[in-house]
């Protein structure tokens, strides 16, 4: 019934989503405008209904549902039985469909100062985009497919998954990527129009905040997981699944702040457009690498070669069309007002270049393996070495630019008036530099240039505070990114590690701290058996905690892995891996391979991440403040950038 009911819902809301997209094309008459909004409403309606059918089905465990079947199983917690529900290729497509027809939905409803034919053209692109899924759903990646007989048990989900932070960590991102596609709407729109305004540009701003603001939450959300799930104790890897969202995020900065320059001075036009296209064709892309199954992860999905072409089919539909136009219709846009080298305009030109060639730099590093391997057959690895080499250089003129930023001025500017804020930031920046060499010398270059870059972004942005707190969203924004950078600048060179082979009684050594394995005991999960080693850890103040470890085995899958224990002050963590035990010739146990690891400042990886997304949702309060009229004079102009 659930199953006959969501699958008769995924095709009548494809059939809507289409003739939505037919009226909002061709809406001449105040009827097609009304039917293009109800549209929109009931395309995101449909696909609603659906996802809870399916969510429903897998809260009851109905396993004549293939996908329920796949990935559940009634031992598992409630909660990890609803994660299940995206933590596999077809719930995850339909969420990727509710995400981008939400975002359709809400415009729909919402007033703004665009007109009539700009957002019934918008809405129509949007529900096209929709429509384009909803059929790659319904004809390739049905999740409401049958199963004959049912099965009394499915198969389970992925221990690695079963994880608060998982249940959070896709929605999060799908929010913020697929939310783009909306940008691409708008740009697509503005094309066909022949016109980029304030208020387009105005329109479309709190959609590309909300994206951009899911989207830092949501990396931030997978690089914890990955820090205490995997064990390992690292924060990034440049796996391509982590790149798959870093790289829509970067492009994604880069329009935000260009949309900026659009509302408030009317230039950047042609250029926001275009980073409003290449934006959300690299969330296509990333996309294609996590759903056509071509790389191998623990959330990557689909390993059946039809799924990648028909993602691919529509990346390659929606690009030729988005930049096509783009081609032929973008010579239209013209700027309102000019802009001298030095002044705040050139700045974020600067800015978005960086951000772009960083953006093409990881997109290269990610897909030149496997164009390499579809050509020669030939497999490499692309690992962090190249990332270092090639991204870490970009961000440093990147990050140079973002602590002037609060001191320059649009139009045109003079170096002598922000001489002394600039000053004063080299010599905090030299200061810090300086107390780093005398706690510790022996580090590389690159260390001391890290603490240098975080300290001169940290000290410009407090200063750009105390000069204008109308700056209130920027030093957050930067604030955060400064702070982020700081923990893993310090993470990355302090950090220390000791390994042993204990049994209980037994004690490891981590610099001053000592960890004393008290006793290793048998416990039983919800869905898992556990060995559970409980750590005292001491130092010669006293004892600073306790750590239990887990090695988690789950009879359904018969999987076995590490549950870390982590104690953190907020300023470091200690971190402590249970490994496998090893045994004698005789078969007598010798002992547990014990991992313990101090992280000095990684909490603040986290830490600047929330505090850059905090900046974001506090640009959007003037999103919610009445405005009758858009600000027209220059001074009024300059005066309304310092609020974001």
């Amino acid at each position: 019934m659930i199953a006959s009911l969501g699958q008769d819902i995924l095709m009548v809301t494809w059939l809507v989503a289409l003739t939505t997209a037919l009226c909002g094309f061709i809406a001449k008459q105040d009827f097609l405008d009304r039917v293009t909004r109800f549209g929109s409403i009931a395309v995101f309606t449909g696909v609603a209904a659906a996802f809870g059918l399916l969510i429903m089905a897998f809260v009851m465990s109905d396993f004549s549902v293939i996908t329920v079947y796949q990935n559940s199983h009634t031992a598992k917690p409630l909660l990890y039985k609803i994660t299940g529900v995206w933590g596999n290729h077809e719930g995850s497509m339909i969420l990727w469909t509710l995400v981008a027809s939400f975002f359709g939905a809400i415009l729909a409803i919402v007033r703004t100062h665009l007109s009539r034919g700009m957002m019934m053209c918008i809405l129509a692109t949007q529900s096209l985009l929709v429509s384009g899924f909803l059929a790659f759903i319904v004809f390739t990646s049905n999740p409401f497919a049958k199963l004959f007989p049912a099965p009394t048990q499915g198969l389970g989900l992925n221990p690695l998954l079963q994880d608060p932070a998982l249940a959070f960590h896709p929605p999060m991102l799908y929010l913020g990527y697929v939310g783009f596609s909306l940008a691409f709407s708008f740009a697509v729109a503005a094309l066909l129009n022949g016109e980029v305004t304030r208020e387009w540009a105005r329109a479309l701003r709190p959609f590309v905040l909300i994206a951009w603001c899911a989207l830092t939450i949501g990396i931030a959300m997978g690089s914890w997981w990955a820090y205490y799930e995997l064990g390992w104790g690292g924060w990034w890897f440049w796996d391509p699944v982590e790149n798959a969202s870093f790289i829509p995020w970067l492009s994604g900065t880069a329009l935000l702040h260009s949309l900026i320059t659009v509302e408030k001075r009317g230039t950047l036009k042609t250029w926001t457009v275009l980073l409003a296209l290449i934006t959300f064709i690299f969330s296509m892309i990333g996309t294609f690498l996590v759903r056509s199954g071509i790389i191998t992860s623990v959330h990557s999905f689909a390993l059946d070669p039809e799924r990648g072409v028909f993602v691919l089919l529509l990346i390659g539909v929606s690009a030729c069309i988005g930049l096509l136009l783009f081609a032929m219709r973008g010579h239209l846009f013209t700027a309102e007002n000019t802009f001298a080298p030095l002044s705040r305009e050139s700045f974020l030109v600067l800015n978005n270049l960086f951000l772009i060639t960083a953006a093409a730099t990881v997109l290269l590093g990610t897909l030149y393996p496997l164009i390499l391997e579809l050509i020669t057959q030939e497999q490499i690895s692309v690992g962090p070495p190249y990332f270092e080499a090639s991204f870490t250089p970009l961000m440093m003129p990147l990050i140079v630019l973002m602590g002037i930023a609060p001191f320059i001025a649009w139009q045109q500017d003079m170096l002598q008036r922000m001489l002394p804020q600039l000053k004063i930031t080299a010599l905090v920046t030299l200061a810090v530099v300086i107390l780093a060499l005398a706690y510790d010398h022996e580090q590389a270059l690159r260390f001391y240039l890290g603490i240098a870059f975080a300290a001169w972004l940290l000290c410009a942005t407090l200063l750009g505070f105390r000069k204008n707190k109308k700056h209130a969203a920027m030093s957050l924004a930067h604030g955060g990114l400064a702070i982020a950078l700081l923990g893993m600048v310090v993470s990355s060179h302090l950090s220390s590690e000791a390994i042993g082979l204990l049994k209980p009684g037994g004690d490891l050594k981590l610099g001053a701290i000592n960890f004393h394995f008290e006793k290793l005991e048998r416990v039983n999960g919800p869905n898992y058996i556990a060995e559970r080693a409980n750590f005292l850890v001491t130092n010669a103040q006293g004892i600073i905690t306790t750590l239990a470890p887990e090695r988690r085995f789950y009879p359904v899958g018969e999987k076995l892995i590490s549950d870390v224990a982590i104690y953190t002050n907020g300023f470091s963590d200690l971190y402590l891996v249970l490994g496998e035990v090893q045994k004698n010739a005789d078969d007598s146990i010798k002992g547990w391979t014990v991992r313990a690891t101090s992280h000095p400042l990684i909490p603040w990886i986290w830490f600047g991440c929330l505090i850059m997304a905090l900046g974001g949702v506090l640009a959007l309060k003037n999103f919610f403040i009445p405005k009758h009229e858009l600000v027209s004079s220059t001074h009024a102009q300059s005066d309304a950038i310092t609020s974001d």
